[in-house]
């Protein structure tokens, strides 16, 4: 059976949720940029989807309103989009709540900032298992425990092989080395997280803390990497920043993913450096050997990715059965 995304115009949705508890009903706070909205949408479906095994899952979308948006993406948003305050006001067995591009140095500075904090109240006095990707991650663990994000000198980017927590319920039929896409400018101290509570699942002398975990009322889920990704989503990244570069919005050339690349895609994505060095220009990039590149790209974190997903559907689904919260929790015990 298939996701269903539940739009917030599909008919009378508030006697449909209470009518079948079957169902796994999931939140996904969407904060990505314009550009990446229906893409996100996708990637994130796409993984519910794998790792659902038959479950029914439906899924409705919801936004920060602070977010600066253009007319475009706020049409889409209102056309399918639930309004936050609303969707929170209906009964809800997990959350997923993605990053965005950062617009200020703190965290706390940010517009949606205040919104972010009643977020994460609801989640927790409603119990809800939930997921954090990437900046949303390090505004919890900010928020909750003072632990502040940290600028890494480079991006960093790329597939990086990571260690495990061997045993963990969460990462059954998961095998080290795990491959996992990371794309992030900051990151937070794998020492830090651990003083403060945190359990790492996964993690690399390269990425420090790849996956991470912390009990509270409900089990707060934390990713730094983006299990979610599908095969080209670094390249069309890579491509988004080269972009910038010709355009001048960026002083320096981007650097290479790491692990991703083949020896011949490489070669070629070297050469087109070289003419962008020598001609910097905009329209250069209609040059970018895309096609090319995206042929030899392996999604090579997918199966990682579904268990893991898997294992979080199945502590949702107990929790959803009425289980207390002791009991969900105790199944991630190790």
């Amino acid at each position: 059976m298939p996701v269903e995304v539940e739009a917030h115009s599909a008919g009378d949705t508030r006697a449909r949720s209470r009518s079948e508890r079957r169902w796994i009903r999931i939140a996904l706070v969407n904060n990505m940029p314009d550009t990446a909205l229906a893409a996100t949408e996708t990637q994130f479906c796409g993984l519910l989807q794998a790792a659902a095994e038959g479950q029914p899952i439906r899924v409705r979308f919801t936004s920060f309103p602070e977010l600066p948006r253009s007319p475009a993406a706020l049409e889409h948003i209102g056309r399918s989009y639930w309004p936050l305050d609303e969707l929170l006001s209906e009964p809800l067995d997990a959350l997923i709540v993605t990053g965005t591009e950062p617009r200020t140095p703190r965290l706390a500075d940010e517009p949606y900032w205040p919104r972010f904090a009643q977020l994460l109240a609801w989640a927790e006095a409603q119990r809800v298992p939930s997921i954090w990707s990437c900046l949303a991650a390090h505004a919890v663990v900010e928020h909750l425990d003072g632990v502040e994000r940290r600028r890494l000198a480079h991006k960093r980017c790329g597939v990086f092989e990571h260690e495990i927590l061997d045993g963990h319920p969460l990462l059954a039929d998961v095998r080290a080395p795990l491959p996992m896409p990371h794309s992030r400018w900051n990151e937070l101290p794998v020492a830090a997280l651990r003083a403060a509570g945190y359990t790492l699942l996964s993690w690399s002398a390269h990425t420090g803390a790849d996956a991470f975990l912390k009990l509270r009322r409900s089990p707060m889920l934390f990713f730094q990497g983006h299990p979610e990704y599908e095969a080209a989503t670094l390249l069309k990244e890579y491509r988004r920043d080269v972009g910038r570069y010709l355009d001048a919005q960026q002083p320096h050339y981007p650097t290479l993913p790491h692990g991703y690349f083949s020896a011949t895609a490489t070669a070629l994505l070297e050469e087109f450096r070289q003419q962008a060095l020598t001609g910097r220009t905009a329209g250069l990039l209609g040059q970018f050997p895309f096609d090319a590149v995206a042929a030899a790209v392996r999604n090579t974190w997918r199966p990682a990715a579904v268990a893991i997903y898997r294992n979080w559907l199945a502590l949702v689904g107990a929790a959803g059965m009425r289980m207390s919260s002791r009991d969900a929790v105790s199944l991630l015990d190790v």
